[in-house]
């Protein structure tokens, strides 16, 4: 039986196969995976989750070094717990809903949730054209949660 973590490669790997052509076409190419903090901190109950989404992690490392010599372009975005939809549906199955998101919001440095366009604006950041020397970089959205250190 596969893996999660085999999974998530394997789907990766026939994308990238299938753009292959195309990006190295192109003048700009560019491959910017979704990873998570959960690849680079220990989080309860998430060894799963965790261990398919440090698989990415290395695979966005592993494939910035083998596309490299194509001019080809691969980062990253590690997005903390982020304000989405399923996000939302997971604190509506919560006994106390508000006391989950004050929970989720009070173990964020800033205070809240990551927004789906913070994540989205990294993304284009990584792709755009204009970051042409960044490559193999694992970029973190997460308001400071794996990072900093700060007092309780």
């Amino acid at each position: 039986m596969e893996t999660s973590a085999e999974l998530v490669v394997a789907f990766k790997r026939e994308e990238v196969v299938g753009a292959m052509p195309f990006l190295r076409k192109s003048k700009s190419a560019s491959i910017v995976n979704t990873c998570s903090i959960a690849a680079t901190a220990g989080l309860p109950k998430r060894a799963v989750y965790s261990a398919s989404k440090g698989a990415v992690m290395s695979l966005t490392l592993a494939m910035a070094a083998d596309a490299v010599k194509e001019k080809i372009r691969v980062n990253c975005v590690n997005p903390g717990t982020a304000d989405t939809p399923w996000v939302e549906r997971l604190l509506s199955q919560a006994q106390d809903p508000a006391a989950e998101r004050m929970y989720l919001e009070a173990r964020q440095p800033l205070g809240r949730l990551v927004s789906a366009e913070e994540v989205a604006s990294a993304i284009l950041y990584l792709a755009n054209p204009k970051q042409g020397s960044t490559t193999g970089t694992i970029l973190a959205v997460d308001g400071g949660m794996q990072g900093l250190r700060l007092p309780k």
